[in-house]
């Protein structure tokens, strides 16, 4: 016998059943990750047709069945209709969704989730994109803020004001030319380069491959087998920054670049930068890649090559 149940949930994703319904999988306050059938959203009269879409809230009214839900009535609260206009904002929302859904539990209220989720969201929608750079570029840093606080909320941030290994707290030096951080997946997050780089037993030092986003760096066999690659004083002030609630402003990120000695990254590498080492951090944790992440290396590549 069936169960009629409420929730408010956004949807995530959705795949074709049938000639004329929808399987979506929501994030709902109430009850956490739930999928249900859409009936009949295929069609073109269909009155729960707009309200099936990617990102769009409802007040859900649903019927539990043995293998799959069923929902009978929705109401729609939020649609965050400028993601679909913006293919930056889109894909930078649909990267989100999926982190969301690799930390996402089913049966149990998904609150702080769901309002962190949300939140992102309407903050990507609402940027402005200003100038002639693509808004793929333009919207990086609220992704990367979007992916830090998403994992942060899953207890499984990288650590990023101290050491591992040491728990000492570090600063990073924007006068030294070779200043550099390790940064280790398995680790955790930052590692002092000076406390890892003392002599072992053997006095030998396996080589390591830095990730080719790396930027200039002390010599490669110099690296601890634990590090994964390094970070510049700029990389690690702008990892350190996406702890916080707000962004600092881009003026102010700009003018830690210009006081970097020797050769300066755009702010725009550092982005792209970062939101790869973190990529690859959540990928690493969570067991599984995310394929919005690569429609966003196309589309800041294509924008690259138009430029």
């Amino acid at each position: 016998m069936s169960r009629t149940y409420k929730a408010t949930g956004i949807n995530l994703k959705s795949i074709p059943l049938g000639e004329s319904d929808r399987i979506l999988t929501i994030l709902t306050q109430e009850c956490g990750l739930i999928r249900a059938v859409a009936p009949g959203v295929r069609k073109p009269n269909s009155k729960l047709g707009g309200r099936a879409g990617l990102f769009v809230v409802n007040e859900l009214v649903i019927n539990q069945g043995r293998s799959l839900d069923r929902i009978t009535q929705a109401e729609t609260l939020e649609s965050y209709p400028g993601l679909s206009k913006d293919l930056g904002k889109l894909t930078a929302g649909q990267y989100l969704a999926e982190l969301a859904l690799c930390q996402a539990l089913s049966g149990q209220p998904q609150e702080e989730l769901f309002s962190l989720l949300s939140e992102h969201l309407s903050r990507i929608e609402g940027f402005r994109i200003e100038g002639d750079r693509p808004s793929t570029t333009q919207v990086l840093p609220l992704l990367t803020q979007g992916i830090y606080h998403l994992l942060a909320l899953g207890g499984i941030a990288p650590q990023v004001h101290a050491c591992c290994l040491t728990q000492r707290p570090l600063t990073p030096d924007f006068q030294s030319l070779n200043w550099r951080v390790g940064f280790s997946v398995s680790a955790g997050g930052t590692v002092s380069l000076a406390h890892e780089n003392r002599p072992s037993n053997s006095g030998s030092m396996p080589n390591s491959a830095p990730s080719h986003h790396s930027f200039p760096s002390v010599q490669a066999q110099t690296l601890p087998r634990k590090v994964d690659r390094q970070l510049n004083a700029v990389e690690l002030a702008i990892l350190q920054q996406l702890t916080s609630a707000e962004l600092p402003e881009e003026t102010h990120l700009n003018l830690q670049i210009q006081g970097m000695m020797g050769e300066r990254p755009s702010l725009d590498q550092v982005w792209v930068s970062i939101e790869h080492l973190l990529r690859h951090y959540a990928q690493y944790h969570y067991g599984q890649s995310i394929r919005s992440a690569t429609l966003m290396d196309t589309y800041i590549h294509a924008s690259r090559a138009s430029f």
